[in-house]
């Protein structure tokens, strides 16, 4: 028990001349120790680290996870350290809601079975969400916590523990100051007078006590100096190894990039595909949407017309000529009526010598050939022709 008072004493003995230090510095009545220049940057660039990691890993989690109350639960989750329950992505779960309506309209109809070729292609865009946060919460999001939660701590408290050794340091400094100011004091006024011997004494004793307080303090401080020099070295050592954790970081950050860019790609693919799908089933549902019809029929009285339709050029009639039929698309004339405009919605990069290259925005001149697949259109800017995709097209009246 004597211990433990003893050592409670001391501790807050301690804590009392830390707190005397650091509230002298504040009122400018003390000295402090100031670290070098190099040591005050790694600690700037620690600092700024720690904040940008925190801002990035915040962004991040909503940009993965948009609920407030779904980040919520996963953060109540890990902090139990239990399995965070599987959830279904809200693509999934849409596909799912398509399926289910297709399956009650009817499959066969072409309502029904257009929902369920959209919701398929919403589990799959689902199904690669789930895949793209997986990757990005293991590569990326783990390492940045990994850091906050461990390795600045450690950083943390060894800063902490170096500012004790400075107010220390700083302490032991002042109390040497003092009694080095104190022993000149009592050297400099001794009482020499024979009818005051025993003041002199008592300047004397005064000067010694003094002195021996000198060296104490003078041990004191080396202890201090040593102990803060060892701490600075420390932490330096832990400031310095920022560098490193910077390069933990870009190596996650391009991970993050690649499972970013195969997210995308996968989306990319199954829009198209999707899109691809349902022009294919166009002819089906809205016959002669894209591709006119020789024999028009006018609309009755008083409904409006649909969209206008791209007239066919007409074929020749008459035997087969082989040079005719060899003919590629840049030799064939474009009928001299029935062409239309059309507005590009998407860069189109041409697969080969038949199909135009498109860029986004432009206007295209389309017209539809005999035997063409719907999906396609003659297209034209310039003086340039090929086949072009329906899918990539707005066709403007």
């Amino acid at each position: 028990m004597d211990f433990s008072v003893k050592k409670l004493a001391s501790g807050a003995g301690v804590f009392f001349t830390r707190a005397v230090q650091f509230t002298e510095e504040k009122l400018g009545q003390a000295e402090k120790t100031e670290l070098d220049a190099h040591f005050e940057n790694l600690l700037s660039r620690a600092d700024s680290t720690k904040n940008w990691t925190e801002k990035i890993l915040r962004q991040t989690e909503v940009l993965l996870q948009p609920n407030p109350s779904a980040r919520i639960e996963e953060f109540l989750y890990e902090k139990l350290d239990r399995k965070i329950p599987s959830r279904i992505t809200n693509g999934e779960l849409l596909g799912q809601y398509m399926v289910d309506a297709a399956s009650e309209f009817g499959p066969g109809t072409s309502y029904g079975s257009t929902l369920i070729k959209v919701g398929e292609a919403q589990r799959r865009l689902g199904a690669a969400d789930r895949d793209f946060i997986q990757s990005s919460m293991i590569n990326f999001l783990t390492p940045l916590r990994n850091f906050l939660e461990g390795d600045w701590k450690t950083i943390l408290r060894e800063r902490r523990l170096l500012e004790n050794r400075r107010l220390d340091l700083d302490a032991s400094k002042t109390r040497l100051k003092k009694a080095k100011a104190a022993e000149a004091k009592a050297a400099a006024t001794p009482d020499f007078q024979e009818t005051r011997p025993r003041n002199y004494v008592l300047s004397a004793s005064a000067s010694a006590l003094w002195s021996e307080e000198v060296t104490k303090a003078e041990q004191e401080l080396r202890v201090a100096q040593t102990e803060f020099d060892r701490q600075a070295e420390v932490t330096r050592l832990l400031l310095e190894g920022i560098s490193s954790t910077h390069i933990n970081h870009l190596r996650c950050l391009h991970e993050f990039v690649e499972a970013q860019a195969t997210y995308y790609a996968q989306c990319y693919q199954y829009t198209v595909d999707l899109q691809k799908l349902l022009g294919s089933s166009d002819g089906e549902m809205f016959p002669g949407a894209f591709v006119g019809e020789t024999n028009t029929q006018v609309p009755p009285s008083g409904v409006s017309p649909s969209a206008a339709t791209i007239p066919v050029v007409p074929a020749v009639v008459g035997p087969c000529n082989p040079s005719t039929s060899s003919m590629t698309f840049t030799e064939v004339s474009p009928p001299s009526t029935g062409t239309r405009k059309a507005r590009v919605l998407y860069d189109y990069d041409a697969a080969d010598s038949s199909e135009l290259e498109l860029l986004a925005d432009e206007l295209i001149t389309v017209y539809s050939l005999p035997g063409m697949d719907s999906d396609w259109l003659m297209g034209e800017k310039g003086n340039k022709k090929g086949k072009v995709p329906v899918t990539y097209l707005e066709l403007l009246n």
